[in-house]
């Protein structure tokens, strides 16, 4: 009786999981506009597997990870889209912002498809969104890692840009290490408050943080 139990439970979850994906293009609430420091994702990940984004003659910091549609709660991904998948001299000219064109590929066919929009105008939205987030300085000044509170990350964006309020950004850990600031944004690209699934704040008083090699 357990195991018939527990197996209908998975197959809930599974189908839940499954309706998560294949949305139709076009349809969410907001963006939420995605920052990972590269050098910190080079330590975690990059360096064990030659990353060309991780090579010393780069000097990414602060990369976008991607600009993703979301609800209010929960997200759309691998959406039905009648847009032309981005060619490669398309996905190869994100490579300044987002450290590769295999990352500017996965990030359209997972999120670019929800957002409605061509291949062309869903990069020039990212880019848009990337250069409309003023990056803090400081973090490239770094000589040496060091420990922070992830709390500091956080008011060094907020300083930054005076229109940002606390509720509108979150910091994320992984592995020990700063991941990723993440924005909140509408349709428009003007800041706008976090739904509850996004903002889950890393607590860590002592996250890793590598300086630009």
């Amino acid at each position: 009786m357990l195991q018939w139990v527990l197996a209908l439970v998975l197959w809930v979850f599974g189908t839940l999981a499954a309706q998560a994906d294949g949305e139709k293009a076009g349809e969410f609430d907001y963006y939420v506009l995605s920052l990972s420091w590269s050098p910190n994702w080079c330590a975690r990940e990059g360096d064990a597997h030659g990353s060309d984004q991780c090579d010393a003659r780069h000097d990414h910091g602060w990369i976008l990870h991607g600009l993703w549609p979301q609800f209010h709660q929960g997200w759309p991904a691998f959406c039905r889209t009648p847009e032309v998948p981005p060619s490669r001299t398309m996905t190869r000219e994100m490579t300044d912002i987002q450290g590769s064109s295999g990352l500017a590929w996965h990030q359209w066919k997972k999120h670019g498809t929800c957002s409605g929009l061509s291949a062309v105008d869903y990069y020039a939205l990212s880019r848009r969104a990337y250069e409309g987030i003023t990056r803090p300085a400081i973090f490239r000044k770094l000589d040496a890692q060091v420990k922070l509170p992830a709390s500091v990350v956080e008011e060094a964006f907020l300083k930054a840009n005076p229109n940002l309020e606390r509720d509108m950004i979150t910091v994320t850990c992984n592995q020990g290490y700063i991941e990723e600031v993440r924005l909140c944004l509408t349709l428009d690209l003007e800041p706008v408050p976090c739904g509850r699934d996004v903002i889950r704040d890393c607590t860590a008083k002592d996250a890793l943080f590598d300086p630009i090699r």
